[in-house]
């Protein structure tokens, strides 16, 4: 513990969890009493909403998604949707825990810091979420741009090998970055700033901001561009080559593959927005420049990138048709009056 103490006493910027935070006095930065404590209360209680609400949303798209028989289609949207629902849940039980304020110590204090109050368990889900984003991007390219190749050699076992890397590879980077930059001091769980050398911050810092959002975004643009040239491609020639029967089938198809990536561009687009502020700030922390994960600022930033988390279904729910009409079956309908033949008749329920 006095080893820890001593790396921590020369941190330009800390981050607690639970009970105290540092402030930086005369070049060094001592473990104080949170005067952001209260503060702190209310943006766990927000976020604490917002994992419920997220929670529930994304289980009704995924019951939507099983219920038309589209999770064996889109596998990959499926696992994203498993993605943001495990995101919710450890949501949930992370801020939950945050809210008893609990004094860490032993060897139960060790592994909740490690998992739980330094967010080990929740950002892999969300690490993982921003991987499979880049991996349905880059399926969808391959099956509209190089549609014969994909037709030939895409199989199952390449888009569930696929889906078990954004696992996998999201809990190793966030286990062994919490791992080794966290640390139970004076009761309190100081999450990835404890770098026994600073430089070694500074990189992980640089690192997740670009393997994060600069390389995520990079795809994206690549990808969705690549095939929204080819659609439009697609749709002059057919056009030009008109005809009544094979046209009308190709038309459909094409409409389903469209609305499926308008849907993901919305949805990363979204990405792009909601966790630019949280990228920033991670990496101007680590540049240190005396910011702390416990103002007012991170608040905003961290409060802004959740709300992606749970606004995700929504997107589903309204952009992808098999998913739109399984959640409307699930909204009662108000019965018109029984004309004189005897038939019952429903009103529809508009959408947009």
């Amino acid at each position: 513990m006095s080893e820890e103490s001593s790396v921590v006493s020369h941190l330009p910027v800390a981050m607690t969890t639970a009970q105290g935070e540092m402030s930086p006095t005369t070049g060094e930065n001592e473990v104080t009493s949170s005067p952001s404590r209260g503060a702190a209360v209310y943006f766990e209680s927000a976020v604490l909403i917002i994992g419920v609400i997220g929670t529930a949303a994304n289980g009704l798209v995924l019951y939507a998604l099983v219920a038309s028989k589209q999770h064996k289609k889109h596998m990959l949207i499926v696992n994203q949707n498993v993605l943001d629902l495990y995101s919710c849940i450890f949501l949930i039980v992370t801020y939950g825990m945050k809210l008893f304020n609990i004094h860490l110590s032993g060897s139960l204090g060790y592994w909740l810091c490690k998992l739980l109050f330094s967010e080990n368990l929740l950002w892999c889900g969300v690490y993982g979420s921003f991987c499979n984003l880049t991996v349905i991007a880059f399926e969808r390219y391959l099956k509209v741009v190089h549609h014969v190749w994909c037709q030939n050699h895409l199989r199952d076992w390449m888009i569930y090998s696929a889906m078990a890397f954004t696992w996998i590879s999201a809990f190793v980077h966030q286990m062994t970055a919490a791992f080794v930059a966290s640390a139970v001091i004076d009761g309190a769980c100081y999450g990835y700033i404890i770098w026994k050398n600073p430089a070694s911050g500074v990189a992980y810092g640089i690192f997740y901001f670009l393997a994060a959002y600069v390389v995520v975004l990079a795809i994206f643009i690549f990808c969705y561009g690549k095939i929204l040239i080819t659609i439009r491609r697609q749709a002059s020639v057919m056009v030009s080559h008109n005809t009544a029967g094979s046209s009308t089938t190709q038309a459909q198809s094409n409409q389903i593959q469209s609305n499926i990536i308008k849907t993901m561009i919305l949805v990363c687009a979204f990405y792009a927005i909601a966790w630019l502020p949280e990228n920033i700030y991670f990496l101007l922390m680590s540049l240190n420049l005396n910011l702390t994960l416990l103002d007012s600022g991170y608040y905003s930033v961290l409060f802004i990138a959740f709300l992606y988390i749970c606004a995700n279904p929504f997107i589903y729910a309204t952009k992808f048709d098999p998913v739109r009409r399984i959640l409307r079956k699930l909204i009662p309908c108000k019965k018109a009056p029984e004309p004189a033949g005897g038939s019952v008749q429903t009103f529809q329920i508009s959408h947009n």
